[in-house]
């Protein structure tokens, strides 16, 4: 149980907040590259901020205040320009440093006034990384954007997965510190959702809700590794032995299937919603001819089904709907931790000495400044199965994969 002011340190991301200065020191994925190619402009709310993300004439991409500082019109509805966005109400025209560089009318009248350098808006640096589009908006210089070996590795195909969850970033992040909620939430309430339908319980559900006997913790470079020992397995297996990690602050990092690992992150919106991203790599056989991927393509994993209700016939959605049912912000003052519960104080006293770090003002942990140790960033993980044939991959991908317009394209590449 925690006091409310400690609730509101854990899970305020505004600008000046403990939490909102920790999260403000690392890159978060706010995009799609591809989205940019359909639409050059695109809203933005992160950590409290209204912003506008777009891409000009020439391929940069800006991410500056979503309202322009003539009249404050709404500026993703503005025109990208060879270098810069103008706005479609009066034409003045911004850079991706926030830099007003014309005025129109203003120009025409005083043609020697230097109005518009006087000018700026609120700008943040963005990069792309493997179809993914980043923002950065922490003090200078900015760190390096983490090269995960999800975004790296090669012989591979990716794609991503978005969906808007209106709660708090620490619900969903809490649920990756917490191992037991696997045998109930995707074991247990899977099967009963599933004699519902009349549907088979496939074998993977069957060995979920098998009982958890034992858990555990460890810490590493990049955040911890949780543990469980289930009922017919030992300290020998994967699931103990090797681990199944979280990456600090907001990323967990999981084995979706036979031949694919994901990130699932959870990017702070604001207080009370969420960017949920899925990032998957599939990894094929070395024997496998795997052609460049020209374009990582990007879907949207709906939150409710075609009735209004939660989407919870995908196990994805049945973790978000323990998130989002919890209330926008849950209210940790009245809740009653067990044993269970280890990780979720574990991630919370990490949090704590990370904003501590930062009021320090040091890097928290995962912030790189050092490229050599950035080319490619491994780590293991728990092996549950790879057995890269057409079949099970047809199988597995019936979860929040088979939202991907292109999921056909990447089983077809499996031998079998």
């Amino acid at each position: 149980m925690l006091t409310q002011q400690e609730n509101e340190r854990l899970t305020q991301v505004g600008p000046g907040t403990p939490m909102g200065e920790l999260m403000r020191r690392y890159w978060h994925p706010i995009a799609a590259a591809a989205e940019m190619d359909e639409r050059p402009t695109k809203p933005v709310r992160l950590l409290g901020e209204d912003l506008v993300l777009y891409k000009d004439k020439s391929g940069t991409l800006g991410l500056i205040d979503r309202f322009c500082p003539h009249r404050r019109v709404d500026l993703s509805y503005g025109i990208p320009e060879e270098h810069g966005l103008r706005c479609m109400y009066h034409g003045w025209m911004m850079d991706e440093s926030g830099q007003c560089i014309e005025q129109p009318f203003e120009e025409t009248v005083h043609p020697d006034g230097r109005f518009k350098e006087k000018v700026k808006v609120t700008a943040y640096p963005v990069e792309e990384l493997s179809g993914l589009l980043f923002a950065y908006m922490g003090p200078l210089p900015a760190p390096l954007v983490p090269r995960w070996d999800l975004f790296v590795t090669d012989h591979a195909w990716r794609d991503i997965g978005f969906t808007m969850l209106p709660c708090n970033w620490l619900q969903c992040q809490e649920n990756s510190a917490d191992p037991v909620h696997a045998e109930w939430l995707h074991g247990v309430y899977g099967w009963y959702l599933a004699q519902k339908t009349g549907e088979e319980v496939p074998t993977w559900r069957q060995a979920m809700m098998r009982p958890h006997r034992r858990i555990g913790f460890t810490e590493f470079a990049n955040g911890v590794f949780k543990r469980r020992i289930v009922e017919g397995s030992t300290e020998e297996d994967d699931i103990w032995k090797v681990g199944h990690p979280w990456v600090f602050p907001n990323i967990l990092r999981s084995t979706t299937g036979t031949t694919s690992t994901e990130f699932q992150i959870r990017v702070p919106v604001d207080d009370e919603n969420t960017l949920h991203v899925v990032y998957t790599r599939y990894q094929f056989p070395p024997d496998v001819e795997v052609p460049p991927q020209e374009k990582v393509p990007y879907y949207e994993i709906p939150l409710y089904d075609a009735n209004g209700g939660l989407n919870v016939a995908v196990p994805l959605v049945q973790d978000f709907m323990a998130w989002v049912t919890q209330t926008p912000i849950a209210d940790r003052t009245r809740e009653k931790l067990g044993e269970s519960d280890t990780g979720v104080i574990m991630l919370r006293r990490m949090l704590n000495e990370a904003m501590a770090t930062v009021a320090d003002g040091g890097d928290p942990m995962n912030v790189f400044r050092d490229p050599a140790t950035n080319q490619c960033i491994e780590m293991t993980q728990e092996k549950l199965y790879y057995t890269p044939d057409r079949n099970q991959a047809r199988a597995i991908y019936h979860s929040h994969q088979a939202y991907n317009p292109n999921i056909d394209e990447i089983i077809a590449m499996f031998p079998g």
